[in-house]
């Protein structure tokens, strides 16, 4: 009988996958690559025959041992026991040379969003990703605004990165196979808040109010969020957007007028 995952992985099977999801990463021969969540070794196999130098980074207390063992004469490779979200990536850099770092990684399904907003917090320690994830997640960070998927995580994510959704993979090609399809995502860091005129923690929490209840107007958000009825009407018309508008049918450049115009509001009534 096989044996039950522990924290809920599901190990990939697929030998083309392994060898596209690697084949997306591009040339690594001059970089630190970071493997999230290595697993039996599936993709670090083909990862160590190709990057500079690969850190793979492994939470279960029974495979990191493993692996370390496997790779124990790879000079190339270092097997890191430990929680990926308590990890700086710029701690991981090969010091040696100004070489770029790279990120790949079958994300757990329950930590999933966790693990991307740790990423996105240090999207200037890596220069591109390449992740395996819960297809339905793949397609909200990927979805443009005005449609149901866009949410909080899509605009975080686009405020961060450009993120690509490459090809999706079925149950059969994970061991033991998911209830679900999953996905493979190419993130490339864009960071959008000098082009936006915003500071990153402030825009994010506004971000955060604004989505806090998807069914309910900006409008109703904005209030609950604190804001002033008057300063939200403004607000709206400054950015030429419909009272009733929805978050999730607002571009991140409209978020932004709405942010600035809102905190011109409370400027004025400060003074």
């Amino acid at each position: 009988m096989q044996k039950k995952p522990k924290l809920g992985q599901h190990f990939l099977s697929s030998t083309q996958a392994r060898q596209q999801i690697v084949d997306a990463l591009g040339d690594i021969s001059c970089c630190t690559v970071v493997e999230i969540g290595p697993g039996r070794g599936a993709i670090t196999d083909i990862l160590a025959q190709h990057a500079k130098h690969l850190v793979a980074v492994e939470l279960d207390r029974e495979l990191a041992p493993v692996l370390a063992v496997r790779y124990a004469l790879a000079e190339n490779v270092r097997v890191l026991s430990a929680d990926i979200l308590k990890v700086n990536l710029d701690d991981l850099r090969d010091t040696s040379n100004a070489e770029d770092l790279v990120v790949v990684g079958n994300l757990p399904y329950y930590i999933t969003s966790d693990i991307l907003l740790w990423l996105f917090a240090q999207a200037e320690n890596f220069s591109r990703a390449v992740l395996m994830m819960q297809e339905e997640v793949a397609d909200r960070i990927t979805a443009p605004s005005g449609g149901s998927e866009y949410g909080l995580l899509s605009a975080t994510t686009q405020a961060h990165v450009h993120a690509e959704k490459l090809f999706s993979l079925p149950p059969g090609a994970f061991s033991p196979p998911p209830k679900v399809n999953s996905a493979v995502v190419r993130l490339h860091p864009a960071l959008r808040f000098v082009q936006l005129g915003v500071e990153r923690q402030p825009f994010l929490n506004f971000l955060r109010g604004c989505f806090q209840q998807k069914r309910k107007t900006l409008a109703n958000n904005l209030r609950a969020a604190g804001y002033a009825s008057a300063a939200i009407v403004t607000a709206l018309h400054a950015a030429s957007l419909d009272p009733s508008v929805r978050a999730e049918g607002i571009a991140l450049d409209a978020m932004a007028q709405v942010f600035h115009a809102l905190a011109a509001e409370d400027f004025q009534t400060e003074k």
